[in-house]
């Protein structure tokens, strides 16, 4: 197996250090901070299976593999499908093939004499552990959360580049698809339209299901795009993201089909300052609750607090859902590297909605919005007939 050879330097005390075969390098810093978390938590041993967690760790993108972490070891363990690809993407692990993964992993365990192992409980299904704990009794399970994620929620500078590739596309996309957006258009042509081109323009996939919702369908926050024309006076809300290189990005944008009514230019203003202010107390130091806070005051002292029922954000990342969480309970700490969502909504049943969503980059002193899309009220079509 590949051992830790991590030296101490970047402010990275690798407890590991001492032992040779691992070299330097990212994957090499993410291994050594993991095997601190895993030494506070008393294991000697990690075995990785989400496919994100997978990922980051390793680089490996295939979708199946199994990672076994322990104290001076790293495997990924996967079938005879993935075991080039592995070798290539995964080239600081040693890539066992396996035809029965419950016993490749059962070897690892035993090879490096692990008697206390942690596994994601908050990812591995019960009967999956039940297999484990059936096949390799020498050991004693213990379910651990969030080791990974915790790592995860810091980028490092190519993980950034690869966000913002992401939130050009989509920024490119909406572009383009603005002059489609008339009457007579459907909320499920135009969610097809966006997706291809988010795709022409290098996407590799989707960072999550379009929202695209008009008319009385834009107070639905989680709306799938239907049947429903678009009209004259509807609300449009569009709220997507593009992958590149295994990162996402998440944007929203709201717009008026013809001219907007007062009612629809009250709501997109009190959505449009309490986004701007959110975005101002982004910094590090901040918890999400206390940034969160600044949208919900201004949106509750406009009257619409019961209509703001979801959180201010989330991280994105590998994950277009990670921590940190701006909410109400969001209470992690921002600091720099993270990336997180602002996107305050108003949504009034039988009416519509309103959400502004821009991606935001935690720097050393405030931060950096990722998404440049335009924030004003565009009313489509308004100077037609």
């Amino acid at each position: 197996m590949r051992s830790c050879n991590r030296k101490k330097g970047k402010g990275v005390n690798c407890p590991y250090s001492m032992v040779v075969g691992w070299g330097e390098g990212w994957i090499m810093d993410k291994l050594c901070r993991l095997h601190r978390k895993m030494e506070a938590k008393a294991i000697d041993a990690l075995i990785v299976t989400g496919s994100e967690n997978r990922r980051y760790l390793s680089g490996f993108t295939g979708s199946a593999g199994t990672l076994v972490i322990t104290e001076t070891a790293a495997s990924l363990l996967t079938d005879f499908r993935y075991v080039e690809q592995a070798a290539l993407e995964a080239p600081d692990f040693e890539i066992k093939r396996y035809d029965e993964p419950v016993a490749a992993i059962r070897e690892a365990l035993l090879e490096n004499k692990c008697r206390r192992v942690g596994f994601e409980g908050d990812l591995v299904t019960y009967e999956q552990y039940a297999k484990w704990q059936k096949a390799i009794e020498q050991v004693e399970w213990v379910a651990v959360s969030g080791l990974v994620e915790e790592l995860r929620m810091i980028k490092e500078p190519e993980e950034i580049a690869e966000i913002e590739k992401a939130a050009a596309i989509a920024d490119a996309a909406w572009s383009e698809l603005l002059p489609k957006m008339v009457p007579g258009a459907s909320e499920r042509e135009l969610a097809l339209e966006l997706e291809f081109l988010m795709r022409r323009k290098g996407a590799t996939g989707l960072a999550f299901d379009i929202i695209l919702a008009a008319g009385p369908n834009a107070a639905l926050p989680h709306a799938k795009p239907g049947d429903r024309l678009l009209s004259r006076g509807d609300l449009v809300v569009m709220d997507f993201g593009a992958r590149q290189g295994g990162y996402c990005s998440d944007m929203t944008r709201t717009v008026v089909i013809g001219k907007a009514c007062q009612q629809t230019r009250n709501l997109y203003d009190i959505v449009l300052k309490a986004q701007l202010a959110a975005l101002d107390a982004v910094a590090p130091g901040k918890t999400g609750q206390e940034v969160d806070a600044v949208a919900r005051q201004i949106i509750t002292e406009a009257g619409y607090g019961e209509q703001f029922g979801h959180g201010l954000g989330h991280g994105v990342g590998l994950a277009v859902h990670e921590e940190p969480r701006l909410s109400p309970k969001g209470d992690k700490v921002l600091q720099p590297g993270m990336v997180v969502t602002v996107e305050p909504g108003i949504y009034v049943p039988g009416f519509g909605g309103v959400r502004i969503e821009d991606l935001v980059l935690v720097t050393e002193d405030g931060h950096r919005v990722l998404t440049h899309s335009s924030k004003e009220l565009l009313e489509l079509g308004a100077d037609q007939a």
